[in-house]
């Protein structure tokens, strides 16, 4: 498992709006000068999380994003999963790959085992817990 730039710059975006606070909106050019993320990739990005229901978003002057529940409510996993897509090990543990081997495989209980202990760990740790 490898996380991508999305993933991680994901996270980063998450972390930058819960220091920022609730009282306002976070502007795009803000978030990018603080975090050193090109605006067009953080307009991608924002996008996923915005459409996951992560951030809430403002059009106008004060506009911008913002978290939309306490920084002890998102986690990890759920970040990254909405930008990664898998955090699966191996691709036949994703749902939506069938392996043909699946039930001679002698190595799949140990990689759906590696995957619950990665999920588990990425599920644990939240917002509150990296700031």
């Amino acid at each position: 498992m490898m996380i991508s730039t999305k993933g991680r710059y994901a996270l980063s975006i998450m972390i930058d709006l819960a220091q920022s606070g609730t009282d306002g909106y976070v502007s795009l050019k803000d978030i990018s000068d603080r975090q050193q993320i090109s605006m067009k990739y953080l307009e991608t990005i924002i996008a996923k999380l915005s459409k996951g229901g992560l951030v809430d978003s403002a059009r106008g002057k004060s506009g911008g994003y913002r978290l939309n529940r306490p920084v002890e409510d998102y986690s990890v996993g759920e970040i990254l999963i909405l930008t990664e897509k898998t955090l699966a090990p191996v691709a036949c543990v994703n749902c939506e790959t069938k392996c043909t081997k699946e039930s001679s495989c002698l190595t799949r209980p140990m990689w759906n085992e590696l995957n619950t202990v990665i999920m588990d760990f990425l599920n644990s740790k939240t917002l509150a817990d990296l700031l």
